[in-house]
């Protein structure tokens, strides 16, 4: 017992709020901040330069000291982006500037909660773009540190190998929040496929693994940060096979090769020993947290038992064997690279880059593992499919019906290749194809645009069309109004009311139309190919 007391002593510390960040660390605890009479939230952080995010988009400026490391070696060129963003480089700092406002896009409901956060699917209007929206309130102090943290890390790798992609921020003055666009990964995590198929194949793994190790590779030798939070969760996935880690809001960065980290954040049930017992740490403790996660989706199983409370699991990690895979279910190539993740002292694990060599990573490489095809007969495709249709039905209407600042963008929402048949008419590309659709919505504004008439869908069916597109039919009427009103049971939208029915005395005419929309060359983007559109009075 009087082991057990010793222990528990030593793990006090570790549970403590009141935990200091260590002297050489480049992410420091004191960011601070400030709102202008304008509505321009400036945070600002002796390591990570300065940030500045209002309702328009997102522009970060770094100090000659830390552009060096911010931009040097990272394979990034400032100004690349995805059509809304931009960067500068010179002058004795390092600028980037994303331009992703808050009337630009059309959130739906929450996909996930956070301690720090919650996020929501979203379309980025402008770009067409499903997105994921992580919303953080920045009046906290350790959530802001944690909003530093993400978006320091995202933005400077915005197109790093194996990390979820960043595509801007902006803030909302009237919340407090701060918006993170990120890539929408629609295959969902690792902790998801479990909780679904019980177990992920060692193949499906070995394909994971490497572009999992290719996200740390880059986190530890270029951007020198400890994720710190390394588990199923935050290792997401895309219907196009495509792993990635997310979730940087508690990465530490170290200066040199010989920093060490001294802090107590992330998922406890990951941890590895050096971090359990109070020890400064570095880049192994997410190669233990890798180790573990592979294990625990290998066999469908956390390998220790976490039922009893927290300081029970982290005796069981600092004093039981390391868990292993059994001999019988699994190769000698995934045991022994499980095994290597998982040695109890640091220094005798193999580092992001050694384990890319590793005999289980190269033992797949030359055999066809469709990833894409396991991760999309995971889940449910009615379900998925009804949910895009939704989106998208959403988004056209809301373009329709909204203000005429959003209306360019339904332009784009076409091809050269697109048709629109109205009226007996065939009409052939987007700029026939947005003239006849401005004629319309002009039509139905009328001379008043408080008695404009606006779209009420009542209906709504879809069905899959060739590999990634969808056919929607959607139909219902039209009244009096001021924005488009969803019905029915369908996706919900922030800051718009939804309605079960509609009042048929208010009815002023019917719709009827059907759409056939694609993937577009850039993930996550969507366009009409083809459309049919029914009017009656």
């Amino acid at each position: 017992m009087a082991g057990l007391e010793q222990i528990r002593k030593k793990l006090l510390p570790l549970i403590s709020t009141d935990n200091s960040l260590n002297p050489d660390m480049s992410i420091d605890a004191t960011a601070s901040y400030k709102v202008t009479a304008g509505g321009t939230l400036n945070l600002l952080s002796r390591s990570c330069g300065e940030y500045n995010i209002n309702e328009l988009g997102f522009h970060k400026r770094s100090t000659p000291s830390s552009s060096s490391s911010a931009a040097g070696g990272n394979g990034q060129d400032d100004k690349a982006g995805d059509g809304f963003n931009d960067g500068t480089g010179g002058g004795g700092g390092w600028e980037r500037t994303y331009r992703c406002a808050s009337h630009e896009m059309c959130i739906f409901g929450a996909i996930g909660w956070g301690a720090s956060s919650v996020v929501r699917k979203a379309i980025h209007i402008p770009t067409h773009r499903i997105l994921a929206l992580k919303k953080i309130n920045i009046f906290e102090k350790d959530k802001r540190q944690q909003l530093l943290n993400e978006i320091r890390t995202l933005c400077e790798a915005p197109r790093a190998q194996g990390l979820v992609e960043f595509n801007g921020a902006f803030y909302t003055p009237d919340s407090g929040q701060i918006s993170i666009a990120l890539e929408y990964m629609d295959g969902g995590s690792l902790a998801d496929i479990v909780r679904v198929k019980h177990c992920i194949p060692e193949q499906i793994l070995s394909v994971i693994t490497r572009k999992v190790l290719q996200g740390l590779q880059f986190l530890h030798g270029v951007r020198h940060l400890v994720h710190r939070d390394i588990k199923p969760a935050n290792l997401l996935v895309n219907l196009d096979g495509e792993p990635k880690i997310t979730d940087f809001g508690i990465s530490a960065g170290l200066d040199n090769s010989i920093a060490m980290c001294a802090t107590f954040v992330g998922t406890v049930t990951y941890m590895s020993p050096e971090r359990i017992n109070n020890e400064c740490y570095s880049y192994p403790a997410d190669i233990w947290s890798l180790g573990l996660s592979l294990l625990e989706c290998a066999t469908g199983e956390f390998p220790y038992n976490a039922s009893k409370g927290p300081v029970n699991l982290m005796l069981q990690v600092m004093y039981d064997p390391s868990p292993s895979l059994q001999e019988e279910r699994f190769s000698p190539e995934f045991r022994s690279f499980v095994d290597s993740c998982l040695q109890k002292e640091a220094d005798g694990r193999p580092t992001a880059e050694q384990l890319l060599s590793h005999s289980f990573i190269r033992k797949y490489e030359t055999t066809e593992i469709d990833l894409a095809a396991f991760v999309q007969n995971v889940f449910d495709p009615t379900e998925r499919l009804k949910d895009l249709a939704d989106m998208l039905t959403i988004h056209y209407y809301m373009m329709f019906d909204g203000p005429d600042r959003t209306w360019p963008h339904m332009k784009t929402f076409y091809r050269e290749n697109s048709a629109l048949t109205f009226g007996n008419q065939m009409i052939i590309g987007a700029d026939d194809i947005f003239t006849t659709l401005s004629s319309i919505r002009q039509m139905l504004i009328g001379e008043n645009i408080d008695d404009r008439l606006v779209h009420v869908v009542e209906n709504l069916q879809c069905c899959a069309y060739a590999k990634r597109g969808v056919m929607i039919r959607a139909s219902g009427s039209f009244v009096i109004g001021t924005h488009f009103i969803p019905t029915g049971d369908g996706v919900q939208v922030e800051g718009l009311p939804h309605h079960t029915t509609i009042d048929q005395k208010t009815q002023m005419g019917t719709f009827n139309e059907h759409f056939i929309i694609e993937p577009g060359e850039q993930l996550g983007c969507y366009y009409i190919l083809k459309q049919e559109l029914f009017l009656q009075e």
